[in-house]
């Protein structure tokens, strides 16, 4: 049985481009007899899963519509990252709306994470960075903008300036760590992150030691707007089951602490400190 994945690039984002058509170029990806908005469609045949890369023409986070014309078993947006720091990083992560929706996506709907190809994703990130000798940051981000899909959805990112994102060997990296998400297997164990920055090393490390893989992640500043049925969505969109919730314990403030706990309890996840 072949089954479809789908990558995604925008024309309106530089980074994108470049590491889509790095993509194309290392993995031999042929032009497909379709289009998309008037976008060549390019297809390739992996270990019997067909992978198509198409082109949109809006910003990445604004394509709420997509699964209203593919139905894959994953997909995978390549994409800048911004940032006003500009620290160079390459990074990953789920997309969607844990609390209103801002930059795309819909109000307090995460699309579903898929924990074990962002893993996959994340190491590939950091073997690149080794291998090619970059001198960028690798990092798991937290769930944040659109779009939010009903179907399994990750970004791999490129940022955090124009510098970067015309970066060509940092392109490869991302192109290299995508399509490991999609091709490459390992055993996981299924988190829900909680607590801590935006960018959490401490998750970040965790998941490159060990066979932790992060699903959603709640970062200290949503932890607020966060409820028991925000919980339970992110727990229940994850594709592999939740075995627990890891705490970043220094970065959740000690009253969230005990409500998120009781949360869990009546849930029936365990919570585990890091």
């Amino acid at each position: 049985m072949v089954y479809m994945i789908l990558i995604i690039a925008s024309t309106e984002d530089v980074a994108s481009m470049n590491i889509a058509h790095k993509i194309i170029d290392s993995y031999e990806f042929a032009k497909a007899s379709e289009s998309f908005q008037q976008n060549p469609v390019y297809s390739q045949t992996i270990s019997e899963q067909e992978i198509k890369l198409i082109f949109v023409t809006e910003e990445l986070v604004h394509t709420q519509f997509l699964t209203d014309f593919f139905k894959p078993e994953l997909f995978v947006f390549v994409s800048r990252h911004s940032s006003v720091t500009g620290i160079p990083t390459l990074s990953v992560h789920a997309p969607g709306n844990l609390s209103k929706a801002e930059v795309g996506g819909l109000t307090r709907k995460i699309s579903v994470s898929p924990a074990c190809a962002m893993k996959r994703a994340l190491l590939e990130l950091a073997r690149q960075k080794e291998e090619l000798g970059l001198k960028y940051r690798v990092s798991y981000e937290c769930t944040h903008h659109g779009p939010s899909l009903d179907l399994p959805t990750m970004f791999v990112e490129l940022g955090s300036s124009p510098m970067q994102w015309e970066d060509s060997k940092a392109a490869e990296a991302v192109a290299q760590a995508a399509m490991a998400a999609i091709t490459s297997q390992l055993e996981c164990v299924a988190v829900l992150g909680v607590g801590g920055p935006h960018y959490n090393e401490k998750f970040t490390r965790l998941a490159l030691r060990t066979q932790t893989a992060f699903g959603h992640i709640i970062p200290k500043y949503s932890i607020p707007r966060i409820d028991a049925k925000m919980m339970v969505q992110c727990i229940q969109r994850t594709v592999e089951k939740v075995e627990s919730a890891v705490f970043d314990w220094k970065g959740i403030r000690g009253a969230d602490r005990k409500r998120l706990i009781e949360t869990l309890d009546e849930i029936g996840v365990s919570v585990e400190r890091v």
